[in-house]
């Protein structure tokens, strides 16, 4: 398995990795797969067309901007939040576009970016397409692009290949499914963050790997705080509030008259997964980890493992990420971890899995037991739908980032009071995911077609 931990944890930008980062990433390759060619120098025109999940949610996660964005050069993970709704309403105001080499082109937003709501594309429901057209307004090029969740990007031609790992990246451990790394685990006595992290040397060196680390915790860390000082209303049309700044104000009011709550650890825990996901909705910088749907999971149970676990440390965050890696690829390469096809299982359900799996590591736990804390963590989110109000990451979102929490908390004390018995397997819960995602119908799958999206009276 050729999977960087790094691939599942990056820098992006909110609201949603599969339909901003992606989309982002997807228009960013596009150009700089013919800026060097003749079909660069001769383009007047670029359409871009938005099929399936990715038209019929577009709007409200923030797609047109994040293509706007990306045709201009602009990256997820280096473009500075406070600069867009500037650099956007200039494009608009002026119908010209500069594409990332220079290269100046009109651009009637209502006539070149189209949301296809009518149609999904076979390969999978995020697609987009790129056509470029000449002075004569000759179509000379048409490329093809999917955003499969946690904003990864596969061309039309990967999309079809038998096998879309990176064969040319060999590891020292490879594994496909859970028993395989159980049994790796077991043979070389190692824990499986030492797995993963053996791997990762395929990709970087140890110190890269550290640096990186902490890259991505600060990421984290500094999503909660920026989430935790500002308050007002998301954007998007719902007039949501964001909470959570006045709840980290009562939480810190009550620990300095040193109120007596047993449950205050699992308010903060709440207020952590808040934090990130307003800031998401926001379009703030935040971690894929492995979604930004689900992005707000994984950074508050560390959280919690930092404040309310004895003896936790630096160290202790880096063996939570390798190890929750380390259940995310297993999701990544045999299910999904895009709503667009599976539901919220698959962001909020992985994340939880993931999360569960991080934190009985740090606490302890051995690898069954951290396989079956990863195990407990979807086997009860199996058939989470996704069924945003109005397209927007923001209900239920916000507040299912804070249950999967709070649940991956729960799952990993239950696999650390066992002796890792039991009778659901990781790999038969992943398969299961699967196919419940299959079964699910396609409007529970980020289309807000059904569910509370379809219920909601909005005024």
């Amino acid at each position: 398995m050729s999977l960087s931990i790094f691939d599942l944890f990056k820098v992006g930008i909110g609201p949603s990795s599969s339909h901003t980062v992606g989309p982002m990433w997807a228009s960013v390759f596009f150009i700089e797969s013919i800026i060097d060619t003749d079909y660069y120098k001769h383009a007047s025109r670029i359409r871009v067309l938005l099929f399936g999940s990715l038209a019929l949610t577009g709007k409200g996660h923030a797609t047109d901007v994040a293509v706007l964005l990306g045709l201009t050069g602009e990256r997820p993970d280096e473009v500075d939040p406070n600069v867009i709704e500037e650099k956007i309403e200039k494009i608009r105001a002026e119908h010209e576009l500069i594409l990332l080499g220079g290269k100046l082109i009109n651009f009637n937003e209502d006539d070149d970016l189209k949301f296809i709501k009518s149609e999904s594309l076979p390969q999978h429901p995020n697609g987009i397409r790129f056509e470029l057209c000449d002075n004569a307004g000759i179509q000379i090029l048409s490329k093809t692009y999917f955003s499969v969740g946690g904003g990864f990007v596969l061309s039309e031609e990967e999309m079809v290949a038998d096998d879309n790992t990176d064969k040319s990246t060999q590891v020292a451990h490879p594994f496909k499914t859970a028993d395989e790394l159980l049994e790796i685990c077991k043979l070389n006595r190692m824990t499986i963050a030492e797995v993963v992290l053996e791997n990762e040397k395929s990709h970087r060196s140890v110190e890269a790997a550290d640096q990186q680390f902490r890259k991505i915790w600060h990421a984290m860390d500094s999503s909660i705080d920026r989430g935790c000082s500002i308050g007002g209303t998301l954007p998007g049309g719902l007039g949501i509030k964001r909470r959570a700044q006045s709840l980290h104000d009562e939480l810190q009011r009550r620990e300095r008259t040193s109120e007596k709550d047993p449950l205050i650890a699992m308010d903060w825990v709440n207020l952590y997964a808040m934090a990130v996901n307003e800031e998401n909705a926001a379009g703030g910088k935040i971690v894929t980890a492995p979604t930004n749907g689900g992005g707000g999971v994984i950074p508050a149970v560390i959280k919690y493992y930092l404040r309310f676990v004895p003896g936790s440390s630096e160290q202790g965050v880096f063996t939570f990420l390798a190890t929750a890696a380390a259940i995310g690829m297993l999701y990544k390469n045999n299910a999904s971890i895009s709503a667009a096809e599976v539901g919220c299982q698959g962001e909020v359900g992985v994340a939880c899995s993931m999360a569960a799996a991080g934190l009985t590591a740090v606490l302890g736990g051995d690898t069954l037991q951290i396989e079956n804390a990863a195990e407990i963590g979807m086997e009860h989110n199996l058939g989470l739908t996704c069924d945003p109000i109005n397209g927007l990451v923001q209900v239920p979102c916000i507040e299912r980032n804070t249950m999967g929490a709070v649940k991956a908390i729960n799952a990993a004390r239950l696999a650390l009071y066992s002796d890792g018995t039991h009778h659901v397997s990781l790999d038969c819960v992943i398969e299961t995911m699967l196919e419940t995602g299959k079964d699910m119908h396609e409007k529970y799958k980020e289309t807000s077609e059904g569910g509370l999206a379809k219920n909601f009276v909005y005024c």
